[in-house]
Formats: C-alpha cells, structure tokens, sequence
C-alpha cells in the first residue's frame, strides 16, 4: 500500500458582478498569451480548444472599460497575432497579487488542515 498525499490549497475566483468573473483559468490563458503571441497556442497549451480561448478573451474584453487583449489578423503570410494591452497587464498583475496575498493569509491554516487529513491509501 503507498500513501496518496490529497492536495490541499485554494483557487481565488474574483467575481466582477453577478455573471462575470476572473481566476486562475483566465489568468494563465493570459500568462500563455504574454508568452506565445497567440490565443490559439495559449489555448493549446492549456489543452482548450481555439474557440474557448477565444471566447475566454472575448469575455475578459467585454468585462471591462478597455479592452486587456488585443488581436491582429494575420491573413496570408500569416502575421496574426494576440497581446496584452497596457491595460491587460494591470489586471493580469493585480489577480496575481490577490491570488499571493490569499496564499500568504491561509497558509498556516492550510498547513493545519494539511496535517489532519485522513490519508487515502491505493491497494
């Protein structure tokens, strides 16, 4: 038998009104597009389809003033593309610090719950 540690921990999801809202998802669709210029390959690397990430973006878009992503076409010798607007990275960077500063507030009671968790065992 070998013990199976449970994960424990905490996804903040900030709810900007009643049927609108940012976490984790939204926020490392982001990071993927900061980092590969594309809605498409952000989306694949988060094993979503184009149409989700699009859609995700497309929300985020419409949640607020200004826009956090914008696109270009990129037609035929390609050229497209997806980046975060000034405005984007502000919101990528304040989820990050209220997702940090919720980590640092419930770590010591995680780490109590971590160590009174029943211990699932594989046979």
């Amino acid at each position: 038998m070998t013990a199976v540690k449970a994960p424990v921990g905490a996804r903040l999801r900030i709810d900007l009104g009643t049927t609108t809202a940012i976490g984790p998802g939204k926020a490392d669709l982001l990071d993927h597009i900061v980092v590969t210029g594309s809605i498409s390959e952000a989306g694949r690397r988060m094993e979503m389809s184009y149409r989700r990430a699009w859609l995700l973006v497309d929300e985020m878009n419409h949640m607020f003033r200004e826009p956090v992503v914008t696109t270009a076409k990129g037609g035929k010798g390609g050229g497209g593309g997806a980046v975060l607007t000034d405005f984007g990275r502000e919101v990528l960077a304040r989820y990050r610090n209220m997702q940090a500063a919720t980590e640092k507030a419930i770590a010591e009671d995680l780490k109590a719950l971590r160590r009174v968790l029943a211990v699932k065992r594989r046979d």
